[in-house]
């Protein structure tokens, strides 16, 4: 067997916003795996995707990043970071570009998922392994169970069980990933604004209908069928500082399906605000049980 079959597998990371990217590139850097990043213009923190190889490209020129992973003998990919989805008109597709949206057909006008399965398809026929960023990471997913002292009321649990019934709905949809629950009332939904956007929303709502504060819950869950290799749930300790400055009491995530980045820090801050960080299995949950 040769060097280059005993070597690893290069890692092309496709970085949008956030400091997961970062995160993805330091733990394959740790394995032993040589990493090199293309940045998405406008999203990917130029501080973040620093320390290693890399290249920023805007979102429409796909001729040119599938280029760059080849020059960089890239074979694994991991598609990980919030993008917000541009109009066609913004997207201005290079040459290569505009042959892949003719590939994509139908599915760049549907939702995010169907838009992320059939990206995912064309990376995967143009010859490179599109991985999930949990397949990547160290303890990337939320596990089961409560793991702040905080603990959520059997009135949060009917409120738990109410979102993930939501979410699914939502989620069937391709709509989002993410709903706001309390006593009953389903306060928010997520959309393409995103997890924060949405719990920005939330604090008047409690207050003009008169819900008690603390209270309520953000539930994240997969959506149904997702392909898990991109767009995962994802809750950070921005996430728990949006849910306590809504007055929530709690965060629920489908566990083994969400992830939790930092999760020591995220644990840290969940006791440090008094909000429950509580990981779930959506059938059992659902059910009551």
């Amino acid at each position: 067997m040769n060097d280059s079959q005993n070597s690893p597998r290069r890692l092309g990371i496709l970085a949008g916003g956030g400091p997961l990217p970062g995160r993805v590139a330091a733990s394959a850097a740790a394995a032993g795996r040589p990493v090199f990043i293309i940045g998405l213009a406008g999203f990917a923190d130029p501080a973040v995707i620093a320390p290693w190889p890399h290249e920023v490209i805007r979102l429409g020129a796909a001729g040119r990043m599938v280029a760059a992973l080849k020059a960089h003998a890239c074979q694994d990919l991991v598609l990980i970071g919030p993008v917000r989805r541009p109009s066609l008109f913004e997207l201005r597709p290079d040459v290569e570009g505009a042959k892949i949206v003719a590939r994509i057909g139908r599915a760049a006008f549907a939702g995010d998922d169907g838009l992320l399965s059939a990206i995912i398809r064309i990376l995967n026929e143009e010859g490179f392994q599109v991985l999930g960023a949990h397949e990547i990471l160290d303890a990337a997913l939320g596990p089961a169970g409560l793991l702040s002292h905080a603990h959520p009321s059997a009135g949060t649990m009917a409120d738990i069980a109410r979102g993930i019934a939501v979410a699914r709905a939502l989620g069937a949809a391709d709509v989002g990933q993410g709903c706001v629950v309390c006593a009953g009332v389903v306060i928010a939904v997520e959309a393409v604004e995103g997890t924060d956007a949405m719990l920005s929303r939330c604090a008047p709502l409690l207050l003009s209908l008169g819900l008690p504060r603390p209270g309520g819950v953000l539930v994240k869950a997969v959506k149904p069928g997702q392909d898990r290799r991109a767009d995962l749930p994802t809750i950070g300790p921005d996430t728990l500082r949006h849910a306590a400055a809504a007055g929530l009491a709690g965060i629920a995530y489908e566990s083994g399906g969400t992830i939790l980045a930092e999760r020591a820090t995220c644990i840290a801050l969940a006791d440090e605000l008094g909000l429950f960080l509580l990981g779930f299995d959506p059938e059992t949950t659902e059910k009551g049980s």
